[in-house]
């Protein structure tokens, strides 16, 4: 079937208004020639229309029509973290040896899974018009590979609206809670899938300690993240749980919404350091389609076994004597970002966490100084600068961008729905970010004020911000920095306007939006606790403190070493 209907064919009015619009004229002798060429143009685009769609069989074919899917219950969804249950197992496996064989994982609610709806967190009918959320009928790579490894899928976890939030009160369904501590934000845009892994690490926490433990409904083992900006080391911060923003290109982002090519990112989040490399062995790899992906990234049957190397490194150094918690950090070079520290809105109680948690880095026997990075003050400002003039088309219009390479693989789907005037209300209501980056991207997109010649320049400064880092990665192994300037705080009141809203959903990416535009991987692992703020019963209440620990791009081998080593002095989670 044709996506749309034939349509009428360009006429003269038509090339005149154009060349109008860009400033000069069609001569009179030129205007039939130029139309004819146009007329072919439309006359090729026609004939594709009409041909039957056809998917590659490379990404394979569910049997989505045997898939089902129910929307949870209140007393089943007590963190509202969920957006649909599924039971969805992939091929048989020999003698059950997938490396997640059995185990329970959440996919977030922005990635393709074959049958099941995919909302981005946003209201009916505002990604198609025709139905109130389109209903993929691949898998992204990331759910085929989940499933050959042997997993369930046992749902969809809930993500902020249009995944434009790193709070979590933005949803169409309502706002996601810490899971420590209801009322209280579990950061975002992988609230859901953050929310899940935590409550199953909360209520083993509970029980180590013999605390009442309140039900919180079914967690899951593993989940995807999605990460433009910290959203996945974001809520693993808020939440006490371990989240990783792989190398750029190194997860394939096929299938995936997209906010702007060189901001996407999708990785694992889990309980454990192990289990998080386990997890990237599963997820990472070439796909043939992400335009993402560089000569750097591994094939699959070349990525390298995260977990194992970890253990065969552990080994190593326990049979020196060495994995200890006086020199289990012996070899590694740490860098504390200076820069970091002084980030708009840091409380001194996540400063003092973060210090405390680089002085174990020393006491473990590591290599560790502050250094400096002033541009990374800066990398806000170039963060937008070198991509808001085109999010919108991207995220709205699903349209493609120049900043790609080569074309990715588009998942069919229904056409996306236009904005009105019901879109507004709501969205303003409900993220007023969505509706910024709409104004924002079209002001930014006027060539007689903002030429290419803008933009250009402010990849040139990605470029230089991507050095900086670089530079001190051939001093340091890592660089360690407090992921986010606060704990969870609560969630946005009603009365809060939107400037004030806008502010506060984005107020904690300070330190983690820079590594999304240069590419370096990013680890948040929890090193503490801080008080919460405005709450929390007798004031004594507090929640996760995550640290965040950076690489070298595709080094996420020390990443995991560093993160590992540290917890040799036990859990972060374990002081209070």
């Amino acid at each position: 079937m044709p996506s749309q209907q034939a349509k009428k064919h360009a006429s003269v009015d038509t090339l005149r208004a154009i060349a109008e619009a860009h400033g000069f004229q069609l001569k009179p002798q030129d205007e039939l020639e130029y139309l004819d060429i146009v007329h072919a143009a439309e006359e090729s685009v026609n004939i594709v229309d009409h041909l039957p769609d056809w998917l590659t069989p490379d990404l394979g074919t569910p049997a989505q029509s045997s898939r089902t899917y129910t929307l949870p219950s209140t007393s089943e969804n007590p963190l509202n973290a969920w957006s649909y249950r599924t039971c969805i197992k992939g091929p048989e496996l020999q003698n059950s040896a997938g490396l997640l064989a059995g185990k329970k994982v959440a996919i977030k609610d922005n990635t393709a899974v074959a049958g099941v709806p995919t909302t981005g967190g946003t209201q009916p009918f505002h990604l198609c018009n025709d139905k109130p959320a389109p209903i993929p009928t691949l898998d992204a790579p990331v759910v085929s590979r989940i499933l050959e490894a042997g997993a369930v899928i046992t749902g969809i976890s809930t993500c902020e609206n249009y995944c434009m939030s790193a709070m979590s009160c933005t949803s169409a369904t309502g706002p996601v809670d810490n899971p420590w501590l209801k009322g209280y934000s579990a950061g975002g845009s992988s609230s859901g899938s953050a929310a899940l892994i935590a409550l199953n690490v909360v209520k083993k926490w509970r029980e180590s300690r013999g605390l009442p433990i309140e039900d919180l409904g079914e967690g899951v083992d593993f989940a995807t993240g999605s990460d433009q900006g910290g959203s996945i080391r974001v809520p693993a911060a808020y939440c006490g749980i371990y989240g990783l923003k792989p190398t750029h290109g190194l997860v394939p982002f096929t299938g995936i919404s997209s906010l702007f090519p060189i901001l996407d990112h999708v990785g694992p989040m889990a309980s454990s350091v192990h289990d998080t490399a386990l997890f990237l062995a599963v997820l990472a790899g070439y796909d043939g389609f992400d335009p993402r992906m560089t000569p750097e990234t591994p094939l699959r049957a070349n990525v390298p076994q995260y977990h194992a190397i970890l253990d065969e490194q552990i080994a190593a150094r326990a049979a020196a004597g060495t994995w200890t918690p006086q020199a289990a950090g012996r070899g590694i070079r740490v860098g504390v970002l200076k820069e970091a520290f002084s980030v708009a809105g840091i409380s001194p109680e996540v400063i003092s966490v973060i210090r405390k948690a680089s002085s174990r880095f020393a006491a473990l026997g590591a290599s560790v100084a502050d250094v400096s990075i002033p541009l990374h003050i800066a990398a806000p400002h170039i963060f937008t600068a070198s991509t808001r003039a085109y999010m919108a088309d991207i995220l709205l219009s699903r349209q493609g961008s120049s900043t790609a390479s080569s074309l990715p693989f588009p998942f069919p789907g229904p056409a996306p729905a236009a904005p009105d005037q019901n879109w507004y209300e709501t969205m303003t209501a409900s993220n007023p970010l969505v509706i910024a980056l709409l104004l924002s991207s079209e002001v930014l997109s006027d060539r007689s004020k903002y030429p290419e010649t803008v933009r250009d320049k402010a990849v040139r400064h990605v470029q230089e911000l991507r050095a900086a880092y670089d530079k001190a990665l051939q001093q340091f192994d890592v660089l360690i920095m407090p992921a986010t300037p606060t704990v969870g705080p609560q969630h946005a009141g009603a009365g809060m306007g939107i400037a004030k809203k806008a502010e506060f959903l984005l107020s904690n990416t300070l330190n983690t939006m820079p590594f999304n535009i240069t590419g370096h991987p990013g680890l948040v692992i929890p090193v503490g606790w801080g008080h919460v703020e405005g709450g929390g019963g007798d004031g004594k209440a507090k929640l996760p403190v995550g640290m965040q620990i950076v690489g070298k791009r595709f080094d996420e081998q020390a990443v995991f070493l560093a993160a590992a080593a540290w917890e040799v002095g036990g859990l972060g989670l374990d002081e209070e």
